[in-house]
C-alpha cells in the first residue's frame, strides 16, 4: 500500500507554500515578489476585458466614435482602480501609473476591435441593403 505526501510534509513542516499568481490576482493587497508575474496578470486581464467589451459592444450595437472611446474610458479605468486601489501597489516599482495602465493596451485594442467587428456584422450586416 503506497501513501502520497503533501508538499509541505516533504520540505519540513515550517515550509511556507508558494501561494498561485491567479489567486495572489483575485486576492487584495498581494505581495508580488516578482514584477513580471503582476505585469503578466495586468496583460491578460486586460485581453480578457477587450474581447469582453467587443462582445458587448457588437451586441448592444454600439457604432463609432462613441464605442472607441468608451473602451479605452474604460479598459485604462478598471485597469487602473484595479492595481491603484485593490491591489494598492507601489506603482513606482513598476515604471509609474503610466507603464502600469498602457501594459497590453494595443493588444486588447486589437483583439476587442476584432470581436466587436465580427460581433456587429454577424448580428446586424444585411447584405441586401449594401447593394
Amino acid at each position: 500500500m503506497s501513501t502520497k505526501t503533501k508538499n509541505s510534509d516533504k520540505n519540513g513542516s515550517g515550509a511556507k507554500k508558494e501561494v498561485s499568481v491567479w489567486t495572489r490576482a483575485v486576492t487584495g493587497k498581494s505581495e508580488w515578489p516578482d514584477k513580471e508575474e503582476f505585469l503578466d496578470v495586468i496583460y491578460w486581464l486586460r485581453q480578457a476585458l477587450g474581447f469582453f467589451l467587443g462582445i458587448l459592444w457588437g451586441v448592444i450595437p454600439l457604432q463609432g466614435f462613441l464605442g472607441l472611446a468608451l473602451f479605452v474610458l474604460i479598459n485604462a479605468g478598471l485597469l487602473y482602480v484595479y492595481f491603484n486601489n485593490f491591489q494598492c501597489i507601489e506603482e513606482e516599482e513598476f515604471g509609474g501609473p503610466w507603464e502600469l495602465t498602457k501594459e497590453g493596451f494595443m493588444t486588447s485594442f486589437a483583439g476587442f476591435l476584432v470581436m466587436w467587428i465580427i460581433v456587429y456584422t454577424g448580428l446586424y450586416y444585411d447584405p441586401e441593403q449594401s447593394s
